[in-house]
């Protein structure tokens, strides 16, 4: 394999959490086996006539202090990479949007784009999961707030809701029906019934864990269970979760291959499946984490896996 040209899209690399940033793994591992790396925001993106083009500035990184050092800046096509890596975190707003449009343009002969556009754009996080109705909980996607009420005392008088383009557990919450905050959470949750929000029967198994799946290529390399604090509802590793070691179950092999004839179609080569029980509740397809939690807790080092199916996918060298 020869050195492959690596563009990264990704946010600010000075503000990353270098212990549990996924994408700065990769790019160690990256640098690790020579490849030369370049580093982009969304803002660095542009299109001239028909020809997605960026501004980039080649970095190494490393753990020890400082973490990044920047080499030369330059403006050039995308298509001189050899893969761009598609690493901007949610929210998944209108300028990620048209940034996936922009990277569309690239000729996939020439540039590996991972994840491809096009599957960025069709898979929601949230939405998605609902082309696979038998792995997930009894779900509703409304903002009727009637609908909404109903649908939680059909199932039990138990749900979480969240927004559909939320990320790191913003504006997720518990309701209860005994709950008399539930007419003002659910005003806030759909802005009065302007926004729809997706409503799922609770899973009391959250209490375990929610269980993180990192996926490659329509295979799990391995898992975290990520386990709230006692007083919140929220798993997420960001507003106080604790990462424990999980292992991946048959039932968890069975999400995924029930996942990967899809997966592959859109180009969704590296994914984060979220588990609670025996439920998929979303798929994480933007800039999925976890791979540095299951490093440390496993003994492994899944960015070497990742890095070996860049590789071999890549069109050149």
């Amino acid at each position: 394999m020869g050195v492959l040209k690596i563009g990264v899209v990704m946010d600010p690399i000075e503000k990353i959490d270098i212990d549990k940033d996924t994408t700065f793994v990769l790019m160690l591992e990256a640098e690790r086996r020579k490849h030369e790396l370049y580093h982009m925001g969304l803002g660095d993106l542009s299109i001239r006539g028909a020809t997605p083009e960026g501004r980039y500035r080649r970095v190494n990184v490393a753990r020890a202090a400082p973490h990044y050092r920047f080499g030369e800046s330059a403006t050039g096509p995308l298509a001189d990479f050899d893969v761009i890596l598609m690493r901007k975190d949610p929210p998944f707003d209108m300028n990620f949007f048209f940034a996936t449009h922009l990277l569309s343009l690239i000729d996939e002969r020439k540039c590996l784009v991972v994840n491809r556009p096009l599957g960025l754009r069709e898979a929601n996080e949230k939405l998605y999961a609902l082309n696979f109705p038998l792995l997930i909980p009894e779900t509703l996607v409304s903002g009727d707030m009637d609908r909404l009420r109903r649908f939680m005392n059909e199932i039990g008088g138990e749900m979480i809701v969240k927004p559909l383009d939320g990320c790191g557990g913003s504006g997720v919450f518990y309701l209860h029906r005994q709950d008399r905050n539930v007419n003002s959470l659910l005003e806030t949750a759909t802005a009065n019934g302007r926004n729809p929000v997706m409503a799922q029967r609770y899973l009391p198994e959250v209490r375990q864990g929610d269980k993180r799946i990192i996926v490659l290529n329509g295979e799990p390399l391995g898992a975290v269970l990520r386990v709230p604090r006692e007083d919140e509802t929220r798993s997420n590793l960001h507003v106080g979760g604790k990462a424990v070691k999980a292992a991946v179950t048959a039932r968890d092999r069975e999400i995924c291959a029930a996942l990967a004839p899809d997966l592959a179609r859109l180009g969704l080569y590296f994914v984060g499946l979220d588990v609670i029980g025996d439920y998929l509740t979303e798929v994480n397809v933007t800039s999925p984490t976890g791979v540095q939690e299951i490093n440390a807790l496993d003994k492994v080092q899944l960015e070497r896996q990742i890095v070996d199916f860049i590789e071999r996918k890549a069109p050149r060298p």
